[in-house]
């Protein structure tokens, strides 16, 4: 079977400059989907790259089994976005893209000159979807978080079993990065919501 004919995102371009787990993840439902994503890392490269599982338990940044689940199906690219070079490159492929996945803290785009209405005046039909734990704005906006934090801030936490004593325990999480697997499905989810209203309209917007 020809996948490329039968995939679902023929011809969206995805960039995604995102870390461990939640943009990548969102980045890698897309992928699967048919869409093209460039996965942009900094020369130290993805902190995935930096978990396991290893084979035969060696660490090596190439072999990652969380780095190569996440990033299946897309391409790579490293640019120094600290340099004027690595923003301009940036900016161009954000140009020929449909949909951008960033994870940075807020106003830290802006800070590039890389923010949604930057981008937005050199290509209108771009979506952006920006993953924070509190948002791009407001009193919390922010905040750091882990996901211990962020798991029970969005209420999840209440779906655990817990009895009585609910209120009386000390905070507890579900393991390793299943929250972070959660914001990336609900990422990829809006993502197609908003392609599929620039594709109606020419005009994307920032989620």
């Amino acid at each position: 079977m020809d996948t490329e004919t039968h995939a679902a995102l023929p011809g969206v371009r995805v960039l995604e400059y995102g870390r461990l787990v939640a943009a990548p993840y969102a980045g890698k439902l897309l992928a699967d989907l048919g869409a093209d994503v460039i996965k942009v890392e900094d020369p130290c490269g993805d902190p995935a790259r930096r978990y396991g599982p290893f084979p035969e338990d060696r660490p090596h940044p190439e072999h990652s089994g969380l780095f190569m689940y996440l990033n299946t199906n897309k391409r790579g690219v490293t640019l120094t976005m600290e340099s004027a070079e690595g923003r301009r490159l940036f900016a161009e492929l954000a140009d020929q893209s449909d949909l951008l996945i960033e994870d940075a803290p807020p106003g830290h785009m802006a800070s590039w000159g890389l923010d949604y209405a930057t981008l937005h005046e050199r290509n209108p039909r771009l979506v952006v979807i920006s993953i924070t734990p509190f948002g791009q704005t407001g009193p919390y906006a922010h905040y750091k978080a882990h996901a211990l934090t962020t798991f029970h801030a969005s209420g999840e936490g209440m779906l655990l079993p817990n009895g009585a004593d609910y209120m009386a325990r000390p905070p507890v999480t579900i393991p390793g990065f299943a929250h972070d697997y959660d914001c990336g499905m609900a990422a990829a989810v809006a993502g197609l919501a908003a392609l599929y209203h620039a594709r109606a309209t020419g005009h994307g917007q920032h989620v």
